[in-house]
């Protein structure tokens, strides 16, 4: 009896022993390559999203920088309501898309004496995170990969008939351009603008 529980044992201890296959090795180090390119293609997409996201802000920040013009124009009576629309209908603002230009002597953001004034620079904070007012320590960028549309039009009852004579839509559209793909991006902010007060 002794020596088949010996042999039984031995049986189990060669089994126990038993190692990982060529194949198995193989079939593993695939997988873990898999997973890590996979994790690479996540970073890779993480850091273009990330950029991206800068150049929608800067988007938005625009676009509520047009319509805070338009609306600070008709609060302080700067201009007539009449001008405010665009240039083919009588008014003030450039129709197109145009440069993003700082606002010219009117202090309004899309009329044609933006073009005098030059490109808008955006400027932001140094290394050190303190805003000195001057390029360098600040870093200033130029936003030639912008673009601004602003669209005044008429509003034009539910029902139909004759547009309102005291309430315009206003469409500012802000195209760019991201900086991983180089497709031309929109954002688009629509309000209504009242002649009164």
């Amino acid at each position: 009896m002794k020596p088949k529980s010996q042999s039984a044992f031995q049986t189990r201890i060669k089994q126990t022993q038993r190692g990982f296959t060529l194949v198995e090795v193989m079939i593993s180090m695939v997988l873990l390559v898999v997973g890590l390119l996979s994790m690479l293609g996540v970073f890779g997409v993480a850091m273009a999203t990330t950029q991206t996201s800068q150049q929608n802000g800067i988007a938005k920040q625009l676009a509520n920088e047009t319509i805070e013009s338009i609306l600070t124009a008709r609060e302080t009576a700067n201009v007539t309501w009449s001008s405010i629309q665009n240039t083919g209908a009588g008014g003030i603002f450039l129709a197109g898309f145009q440069p993003i230009n700082c606002a010219g002597i009117d202090g309004i953001v899309g009329t044609a004496d933006d073009a005098a004034c030059g490109p808008q620079i955006l400027e932001q904070p140094g290394s050190n995170g303190v805003y000195v007012g001057t390029c360098p320590p600040d870093v200033c960028t130029t936003l030639s990969t912008f673009q601004r549309q602003i669209e005044i039009l008429p509003v034009i009852p539910a029902g139909g008939g004759p547009p309102s004579a005291s309430l315009r839509q206003i469409t500012i559209t802000i195209q760019y351009n991201t900086p991983q793909f180089r497709l031309p991006r929109n954002y688009v902010l629509n309000t209504f603008i009242s002649q009164y007060r």
